[in-house]
């Protein structure tokens, strides 16, 4: 009976443990950096872009005229205009855009999803004529959020996201930055698995 051996020369690529640690720190480090997390908002915090008093009528064209007021006025100032009593805080944003109809989202839940920052502006309106309703300023904000659900003893009763997006369309430099990231991870893999 006769026998075969077959021998195989193949070279085994073993990766030492450091590298292997740092690829895996280099891959945790991404996926983190994307984790959207939860941010709650609160009445005259840093993302405060003003108050209006009252806020009504308070339709979709109101709120953006009333939207649009605040962000033209000069930080720390008050203004009356449209029948409303303007506050404008000393919160600097820059640049601060023009808010749009188009792409607006409206909602009654304090828990929000920004999505991926295609939203600019967030128009609460607390208790109709009783309290009157915060501005706040989310164009650098993404994902969900929380927002009060009451202002000065007043439940909310509504809210408005402007921003000038179309919601569940990531902006073209999100999907840049994610795939930037992805390559830049394989490219790390590659390299330390090849050495």
């Amino acid at each position: 009976m006769a026998f075969a051996y077959l021998i195989c020369d193949m070279k085994i690529n073993i990766i030492p443990t450091t590298k292997f640690a740092l690829l895996l720190t280099a891959v945790a480090a991404a996926l983190l950096t994307f984790t959207p997390s939860a941010r709650a908002l609160t009445i005259g915090d840093g993302h405060e872009l003003g108050f209006v008093n009252f806020g009504i009528p308070s339709g979709d064209s109101d709120r953006l005229t009333y939207v649009n007021h605040l962000v033209g006025m000069a930080l720390g100032t008050s203004d009356k205009a449209d029948g409303q009593t303007y506050f404008r805080s000393n919160n600097s944003f820059s640049p601060l855009p023009q808010a749009v109809l188009g792409g607006l989202a409206d909602g009654t839940s304090t828990t929000i999803d920004l999505g991926s920052g295609l939203y600019t502006y967030l128009f609460a309106k607390y208790d109709g004529p009783n309290y009157g309703s915060e501005v706040w300023y989310v164009g650098d904000l993404s994902g969900t959020i929380t927002i009060p659900a009451t202002a000065g003893g007043y439940g909310l009763s509504g809210w408005t996201l402007f921003g000038p997006g179309v919601p569940g369309v990531p902006d073209g430099g999100t999907t840049a930055m994610l795939l930037g990231a992805a390559l830049s991870v394989l490219g790390l893999a590659r390299r330390y698995i090849m050495s």
